[in-house]
């Protein structure tokens, strides 16, 4: 099978690379860029740790082809913190203990980051439905709505100059 050369800006950085045109975006990100934050996990799109951003949309990289990606912007969990600085949902996830074995973690919390993007104050009921497509076997998931929440409350918060 020949190989497509894509272009895809991934965590601000320009990545060009030839890819198999069936090659999934999970296991370009993983195989090809080293970014294993995103987790293989059903393979069906049912679970939601693979969730990634991409193009301003929260995207389960377990069933998108890499080469749908081609001039797109991808944003993955490893891009979220800025210079070392956590982001307002990940650190929403350690203050309320919103995860425990940590394997939906990632895509938790890109769905968390673009949730918050379309919808800044939500409710809690906004929030369990904004998240419905992530699924966790070991939270009960009532502190990750903590998380979510106190994310929101973090990213309403004036900018210290």
């Amino acid at each position: 099978m020949s190989k497509k050369l894509i272009s895809v800006n991934v965590n601000g950085r320009t990545e060009e690379k030839a890819v198999e045109p069936r090659t999934l975006l999970i296991h370009f990100l993983r195989e090809e860029l080293n970014l294993t934050g995103a987790h293989i996990g059903c393979e069906t799109s049912h679970c939601g740790a693979c969730t990634v951003d991409i193009d301003g949309r929260s995207v389960k990289a377990c069933t998108h082809l890499a080469v749908q990606c081609d001039g797109s912007d991808v944003l993955t969990v490893e891009g979220l913190a800025n210079k070392g600085v956590l982001h307002a949902v990940q650190e929403g996830f350690y203050k309320e203990h919103g995860l425990q074995c940590g394997f939906c973690t990632p895509g938790m919390l890109m769905r968390a980051y673009r949730f918050l993007q379309e919808n800044p104050n939500p409710s809690e009921e906004e929030i369990r439905h904004g998240m419905a497509g992530n699924l966790c076997r070991c939270t009960g998931y009532q502190n990750i709505v903590k998380a979510v929440q106190y994310a929101a409350k973090k990213l309403q918060e004036p900018v210290a100059a």
